[in-house]
C-alpha cells in the first residue's frame, strides 16, 4: 500500500494550495481518509477527514471554513483544498488511511497507512 502526497509549496498569507494524495495497493473507496500536519517541534495534529461512506467530513477548528477535503474514487485520490492560508498553517502535511471503518478519527494511532508528507510554507 502506498500513499503519495503532493502539492505542497511556498505561498503567501491569504493564498491557496491544493494537496493531493494518491492511494495505490488497496480498495481506496473503503478507506476513511485523514489529513494531518506537523509543525517543527510540535506533535502531529488532525486537520481534516473524509469518511468512505461519502456522507461525512470533519475539520479541526483552526481550519474550518478555510480548508475542504474531497475524494475522487475513480482516481484513488483524496484532496485538501486550502484557502486563506496563514503563517500558522506552515507544516508538513500527511495523508493517512483508516481501513475498515467509516468513522473519522482525530487520533494518529487509528490510521493504518501514511504518506510521506508534503511541506507547506506560508509566508507573512
Amino acid at each position: 500500500v502506498q500513499l503519495q502526497a503532493s502539492g505542497g509549496g511556498l505561498v503567501q498569507a491569504g493564498g491557496s494550495l491544493r494537496l493531493s494524495c494518491a492511494v495505490s495497493g488497496r480498495t481506496f473507496s473503503r478507506d476513511t481518509m485523514g489529513w494531518f500536519r506537523q509543525a517543527p517541534g510540535k506533535k502531529r495534529e488532525f486537520v481534516a477527514g473524509d469518511s468512505w461512506s461519502g456522507d461525512s467530513t470533519d475539520y479541526a477548528d483552526s481550519v474550518k471554513g478555510r480548508f475542504a477535503v474531497s475524494r475522487d474514487n475513480d482516481r484513488n485520490t483524496v484532496y485538501l483544498q486550502m484557502n486563506s492560508l496563514k503563517p500558522e498553517d506552515t507544516a508538513v502535511y500527511y495523508c493517512a488511511a483508516r481501513t475498515s471503518s467509516r468513522l473519522i478519527s482525530k487520533l494518529v494511532s487509528l490510521y493504518d497507512y501514511w504518506g510521506q508528507g508534503t511541506l507547506v510554507t506560508v509566508s507573512s
